[in-house]
């Protein structure tokens, strides 16, 4: 399987999500960065990125990451929502923004959506997450 539409239409309406990647010492580490969706692959770049402890650490072999997208769309009441990331990372060579450089590419394995339609949220209200495999015959049709 792959990201569902409403998944797709919440990863391209946020600007901003939270990369975690681990050392080579074990050492977790999260960073909140800037990111594209190409409808099959994340991508985090930056202006040096091949300066920043993410790329070492991914370029080091450590490449299994999270990365989570979130926001609240209101304190009162309490709406928050949600995707959540487990992928592998590679480095590759792409165009961007601050012209052709080094950029984490994130294919995605398994993912879970917390409340994407807005609902708000109560201990009387009934909020699921949804759980998805992320195949690469899913990755590869898209």
């Amino acid at each position: 399987m792959s990201f569902s539409e409403a998944e797709i239409a919440y990863l391209r309406s946020q600007p901003l999500g939270r990369l975690a990647t681990v050392s080579g010492d074990g050492q977790p580490d999260a960073v909140p960065v800037g990111f594209e969706y190409d409808g099959t692959h994340l991508y985090i770049g930056g202006i040096d990125p091949v300066r920043t402890r993410k790329h070492r650490n991914v370029r080091d072999g450590n490449t299994k990451v999270a990365f989570v997208v979130d926001d609240l769309v209101s304190t009162r009441p309490w709406v928050p929502r949600y995707l959540r990331i487990y992928g592998e990372a590679d480095l590759v060579e792409r165009d961007g923004q601050f012209g052709t450089s080094e950029y984490l590419r994130i294919t995605p394995t398994v993912s879970w959506s917390f409340n994407l339609e807005g609902r708000p949220f109560t201990h009387d209200t009934l909020v699921t997450t949804t759980r998805t495999v992320h195949t690469p015959e899913a990755v590869t049709s898209r």
